[in-house]
């Protein structure tokens, strides 16, 4: 509560002109006042009402008046009286008036919104006497409140009388217009006479309702609702005021006193501030947050202390003219709105459509009619009154954007003065309306670094900062060199919510923060934000590229999960090997083996010192192709790392330039190293073959040990077997495909080692690979190893390879090659020839043609190989593989082969040729002479003039003798007719086999038609199809069936 004390006010109210004097006219008759207020001087009271403002007269008739001012409504409320007060809430219209024929006032009680049919009027609810007492006394002041519940009447012998539950004995329905609530006395004071009544209305922080006693001595206070109701009015202050000078606030809380020294503000326990204005007040009125002061009539003076009255004598040619001065007070903002003199004095100060109304003593009406905001605003800009501005705009409850502008404008003026600092802090109030770079513009005009950074700072916390901004913003402390503000911008904790109602989101865009400490050399504090916020690839990028810490990078990897190092150890795992070969090594060997999360105790072994990288060449011929096989799996967010061992940084030169570290991130407690927490996937090793690239060995050892310990397979197949855990998220095709890889690798590298070392390395890595190839559990390419072996002139695993696909003429045909070439070793490779034909041969005859024509290909061959060759001559007769006319043209294609060498093989296959021909030449005789001798049967059969006679007389079915009547067929069969059946038309003898020919005739009828199964039988069998169709009959099918038609 404020003090008591009146408050220092300024010497001078600050004075503008926020109002304009309108005159009103008559809407009819625009040269002239309102018809109504002719009659101004028979006016009692005016108050305005929701139905339009009521004006009552000393007759005691009230007329209701509209937006024109033209009477909609009028009658008698008190006969041959007068209406003194009145009040209005929620249409139902109260009046205190004089009756002749009653001593006491009179209590209406009026429904605007109903009328009466006999009168014409409203609706009268309720009338009765204000009585106290035996002796009647005026009424003084009157007080509704605003929900009809509480009606407080203050008389002039200074009693203050209450009726409580008005509204319920109004609606009660009851026809009785004397029933109203007993009257309570709550105050009385004969020495003092009421001058003011208000009722201070509940709230949300007091939700009692109290009523203000205003005499003209004192202030006092009394608790209508609530607990403790009901008591003696408190003292609230003992200054009271003349009649008309007090009235409740615009917010129905305080009581304002107005006396000639000052305006005082009454609250409910004491007397609140006060505001110095020397003056005589006649009245005082509340609009909106003004508060209207009416002075009496008085004879203005040149010295007066008032500049307004001043200017009325300087204009002024009455020098006796009284005047009445009418002033606006802002109090809240301690300025005056208004002040003005009027010379026909004021009668009556009524509040209409929201408009001040005066009404002078000859019945001239004026409005009060208030400027637009933006015009007061524009008259306090022009005066630099920017703190008024923003006071004003809070009361008069402008939206945010506009408030900005004021301070907008306000830094706009700062600025110009060069008062940055005051400047930065009103343009911080515009963060959210005025764009950003309206500000920043201004501020790095001026070179002014730490005001900028003031502004950014604030934007980022509001959250409405770009990456841009951020970017800004960093600069600026690393311009300062200000580790401290920067220290405190990256930890700062989230102050607003995300769009989506969910968890915070950080005040900064994160990549940009990231990077600018990056630029600026802010290690340290880059590196913080990338482990805070689970950056890995930007955490790993600081490490490796701007820190050279590479054992932190590695610690940070084994922490982070295998889902994590499968993706980000695909950009560093290759600058991790050069740097940590052992160690990262292990860590790929981890991630490709282990089916539970990876611990650290794994990296706490003392590593081996450091082997220079070996350059070899380019051996993985496949890496690029094993990149396409699909992008790797997402990033899977990891426990926070923990802080990085600031020791193990060893070049100073990419130290951080700060002097504060940040502090560290707590980190997640790792499981103990045989804990079975829970089983991750494992990701496939061709990742990783890329980052081995350079370093050969390091990969031989990642491969021989993924092969082990994944799927326990290794070279040594005669050592204890390895046992593995199955997983069971293995994908069995790809699992498959990634062993191939692994040992198609493994092959290539061994060959590649053994090229480049002495002899005895070299005989190890050549064992390696014989055995990798020899080795039936072991999967590999056997493509893949056909063009290494090939590549890397490897023989033995070349023959090996293609015994084991079956590749035997490519084997025979490599020693062809072999023996072409020559050189010391060309006798063995014809003696490998031999052997390959011996071991191969029997399964694969085709292989005898080619031995062949190799053999008889050079006079030496020949001679060397003369008992073979004559063995496969036999042979190839015994088996019958080639025809003797393609051995005789093998055999003389060249001039090697003598004759004497195949000559008792020519002689013998001669003459059993000649024993063939024979043969076939009398079956074809015989052939012939059978054939002559069914034609002629036929043309017999045929012969219609040749009869034919039989000669049978036995019957063919039952053997007995052949007596009529009897059936003769020309197959010369002859049946008893009681032998046959009674529709047998075929001999029963003959119709078997003439019923096959016929089928077999039907079935080469068929076969005629079917070319796709005729030219599958000539492409096998050839000139035997051909001559098989000709027997058949199917190649002249169609030139029978012709000449049958």
């Amino acid at each position: 509560m404020a003090s008591r004390d009146t408050q220092s006010a300024p010497s001078a109210w600050r004075q503008f002109t926020f109002f304009d004097v309108v005159p009103v006219k008559d809407v009819h008759d625009l040269g002239s006042d309102p018809e109504i207020f002719k009659k101004t001087p028979e006016f009692s009271c005016i108050t305005p009402t929701s139905s339009g403002t009521a004006v009552a007269d000393i007759h005691g008739s009230l007329y209701v008046l509209n937006r024109d001012f033209e009477v909609s409504k009028s009658w008698v409320a008190h006969t041959s009286g007068r209406v003194t007060h009145m009040a209005e809430r929620k249409g139902i219209l109260v009046t205190l008036g004089e009756e002749d024929l009653v001593r006491q006032p009179l209590l209406k009680v009026w429904d605007l919104n109903i009328s009466d049919k006999k009168t014409g009027g409203p609706l009268l609810l309720r009338s009765t006497k204000v009585q106290v007492g035996n002796r009647p006394h005026p009424v003084t002041t009157l007080a509704l409140s605003s929900t009809l519940s509480y009606l407080a009447i203050g008389l002039g012998d200074g009693t203050v009388i209450l009726y409580r539950h008005l509204d319920q004995s109004i609606f009660s329905g009851t026809s009785n217009l004397t029933t109203l609530p007993k009257p309570r006395v709550i105050h009385e004071s004969p020495s003092e006479p009421i001058t003011g009544l208000g009722f201070r209305e509940p709230d949300e922080e007091n939700s009692n309702i109290y009523l203000f006693i205003v005499t003209t001595n004192r202030v006092l206070c009394y608790q209508v609702s609530g607990r403790g109701s009901g008591g003696t009015p408190t003292l609230v202050d003992e200054v009271g005021c003349a009649l008309g000078c007090a009235t409740m606030d615009w917010h129905a809380k305080n009581m304002l006193v107005a006396r000639d020294e000052a305006v005082y503000v009454c609250g409910v326990e004491s007397r609140g501030a006060s505001y110095a204005y020397e003056g005589q007040k006649l009245s005082v009125h509340t609009h909106r947050n003004y508060l209207v002061m009416v002075s009496p009539p008085f004879s203005p003076s040149a010295s007066a202390a008032s500049a307004t009255v001043r200017n009325f004598v300087t204009r002024s040619t009455d020098a006796n003219a009284e005047i009445t001065k009418v002033t606006v007070l802002d109090l809240e903002n301690k300025f005056v709105a208004f002040s003005s003199t009027f010379t026909d004095g004021v009668r009556e100060i009524f509040l209409a459509s929201d408009e001040v109304y005066l009404l002078s003593n000859v019945g001239k009406l004026t409005c009060l009619e208030e400027k637009p905001t933006s015009t007061k605003l524009s008259m306090l800009y022009a005066k630099s009154q920017f703190l008024l501005a923003l006071n004003l705009a809070k009361t008069q409850g402008l939206d945010s954007s506009s408030v900005a502008d004021i301070h907008r404008q306000y830094g706009d003026h700062l600025y110009n003065k060069a008062d940055y600092d005051g400047a930065t802090q009103q343009y911080v109030k515009t963060i959210g309306h005025v764009q950003p770079s309206y500000v920043i513009r201004k501020l790095l005009d001026a070179q002014r670094i730490h005001n900028l950074a003031t502004y950014l700072q604030e934007l980022h916390a509001l959250g409405l900062a770009n990456s841009d901004h951020t970017t800004l913003l960093l600069n600026t402390y690393t311009k300062l060199k200000d580790v401290a503000r920067l220290d405190s911008f990256i930890k700062t904790e989230s102050k607003r919510s995300s769009a989506d109602g969910g968890s915070d989101e950080l005040p900064f865009d994160l990549d940009t923060a990231i990077r600018v400490c990056r630029q600026a050399g802010y290690f340290e504090h880059a590196s913080y934000l990338a482990k805070k916020y689970e950056r890995h690839e930007d955490y790993l990028q600081i490490q490796i590229e701007d820190a050279g810490n590479y054992k932190d990078a590695l610690l940070y990897l084994r922490r982070m999960g295998t889902e994590a190092v499968s993706v980000i150890s695909t950009r560093y795992g290759r600058a991790m090997l050069a740097s940590l070969p052992e160690e990262t090594t292990q860590l790929l060997i981890d991630v490709c083996t282990s089916l539970t999360p990876l611990t650290i105790e794994t990296d706490e072994r003392s590593p081996p010192s450091r082997q220079p990288s070996t350059g070899g060449p380019s051996y993985l011929s496949y890496l690029a192709l094993s990149r396409d096989r699909g992008a790797p799996p997402a990033v899977a967010p990891g426990p926070a790392p923990p802080v990085a061992d600031r020791a193990s940084q060893h070049d100073s030169s990419h130290e951080s330039r700060t002097a504060t570290p940040p502090p560290a991130t707590p980190t997640h407690g790792q499981p103990p190293p045989h804990a079975r927490i829970t089983t991750v996937k494992r990701p496939s090793p061709r990742i990783y073959f890329p980052h081995f690239i350079d370093h050969k060995e390091k990969f031989m050892q990642f491969l021989e040990s993924v092969a082990l310990k994944r799927w326990g397979q290794r070279l040594d197949e005669t050592g204890v077997p390895v046992v593995v855990e199955s997983d069971p998220f293995v994908d069995a095709q790809a699992e498959k495909a990634d062993q191939i890889a692994v040992w198609n690798t493994l092959l290539e590298l061994y060959l590649s080692s053994s090229s480049s070392l002495d002899s005895s390395e070299k005989e190890a890595f050549i064992d390696k690979a014989l055995q990798l190839l020899k080795s039936e559990h072991i999967p590999c390419d056997p493509t893949h190893a056909l063009i290494l072996c090939s590549t890397q002139n490897f023989t033995p695993g070349l023959v090996l390879l293609w015994e084991k696909l079956g590749m035997y003429e490519d084997v025979v045909r490599f020693w062809m090659d072999k023996y072409a070439e020559g050189g010391s070793d060309s006798t063995d490779a014809s003696s490998e020839v031999i052997r390959c034909l011996d071991h191969y041969g029997p399964d694969h005859p085709h292989l005898y043609p080619l031995v062949l024509r190799f053999l008889t290909s050079s006079p030496d061959l020949l001679s060397r190989h003369t008992a073979d060759v004559t063995k496969m001559l036999e042979h190839i007769d015994a088996e019958n593989i080639m025809p003797p006319l393609n051995v005789v043209q093998v055999l003389s294609r060249n001039g090697v082969a003598s004759v004497g060498l195949v000559k008792q093989w020519l002689v013998s296959r001669i003459r059993e040729a000649k024993d063939e021909i024979e043969t076939d030449k009398a079956l074809t005789e015989s052939y012939r002479t059978e054939s002559q001798t069914k034609l002629k049967q036929v043309e017999e059969l045929s012969d219609p003039d040749h009869p034919r006679v039989f000669h049978v007389t036995q019957c063919s079915a039952c053997k007995g003798q052949l007596d009529l009547p009897s059936v003769h067929f020309m197959c010369n069969h002859s049946y008893h007719q009681r032998c046959l059946g009674d529709h047998d038309t075929e001999c029963p003898n003959c119709a078997r086999s003439h019923g096959i020919v016929r089928e077999i005739r039907r079935n080469n009828e068929r076969l005629a038609d079917q070319h796709d199964v005729f030219l599958s039988e000539v492409k096998e069998g050839g000139f035997t199809a051909v001559a098989a169709g000709f027997g058949r009959g199917i190649m002249n099918l169609s030139r029978a069936e012709a000449l049958a038609g």
